[in-house]
């Protein structure tokens, strides 16, 4: 599969990025304006073959577009875009509701769900809402392509895969003191992270991921060790919107 994979990529980046698709970027992510040629080229890159390499299907009624497309997508390459996209190699299908939606293992409406067999369920409604106010702390989508990286090491824990082999006693001290001190109710932890974290580790993550895109002055404020982190393991300052200026190593 990962031969097949790569000769299909190859295939496919040599198509050019389809013009197209730029209004819906400017719409919707204006941080892409202020990337430097070098990410921006990549991102782009990353976008086109997320869009062509997943499923994407609809439900519930909903009419899929090129504009659902590029932003469900943009929005999954913005976290990997100091990565690698092949975070989301486990990754086979996105869908798409018009709006909230029901699943049969779960009580009450759900906004966004990701799936240990490789699917996101997501609400178009709710994934616009979320774009609409991009320093809330709130994204669906975000939220939920979090939870495809936490998975991609094999489960839903709150660790991804991380760089370094010696990364991992660092992250594992620093989430798991700031989850417990959100489960508290720590004043410091509630100001930069929804209450939702609370609830297990891998909805930390997931939660503490919106927030660091969203809201990185208050994260390196009020929980600056968090904030150095996430930096790491995703390679970029939010708040400069480039890549880390020396991400750690060792």
């Amino acid at each position: 599969m990962g031969l097949l994979r790569a000769w299909r990529r190859r295939s496919l980046s040599r198509l050019p990025f389809p013009p197209e698709w730029l209004p819906y970027l400017e719409r919707y992510f204006p941080f892409v304006r202020n990337l430097e040629p070098e990410p921006r080229e990549r991102f782009l890159e990353m976008l086109k073959l997320f869009v062509w390499e997943k499923e994407f299907i609809s439900a519930g009624g909903f009419t899929l577009t090129d504009e659902v497309r590029v932003v469900v997508a943009a929005t999954a390459v913005r976290l990997v875009l100091y990565l690698d996209l092949s975070y989301y190699d486990h990754l086979r299908e996105i869908i798409v509701y018009p709006d909230a939606f029901r699943l049969p293992d779960r009580t009450g409406v759900v906004l966004g769900e990701a799936k240990h067999w490789g699917t996101v369920i997501l609400s178009w409604k709710s994934v616009v809402a979320g774009l609409s106010n991009p320093h809330d702390g709130h994204s669906t989508a975000t939220h939920e392509f979090a939870h495809v990286l936490d998975r991609e090491d094999g489960s839903f824990d709150g660790t991804p895969e991380l760089r370094r082999f010696s990364h991992y006693a660092a992250w594992t001290r620093v989430m798991d003191i700031h989850f417990h001190q959100l489960r508290e109710g720590r004043a410091r932890e509630r100001q930069v992270l929804d209450d939702y974290g609370g609830v297990n580790e891998a909805e930390f993550f997931a939660v503490a991921t919106e927030s660091f895109f969203e809201k990185p002055r208050q994260m390196r404020e009020k929980t600056p060790d968090l904030y150095e982190e996430l930096q790491r393991f995703y390679g970029c300052d939010p708040l400069t919107g480039r890549a880390a200026a020396s991400p750690p190593t060792s």
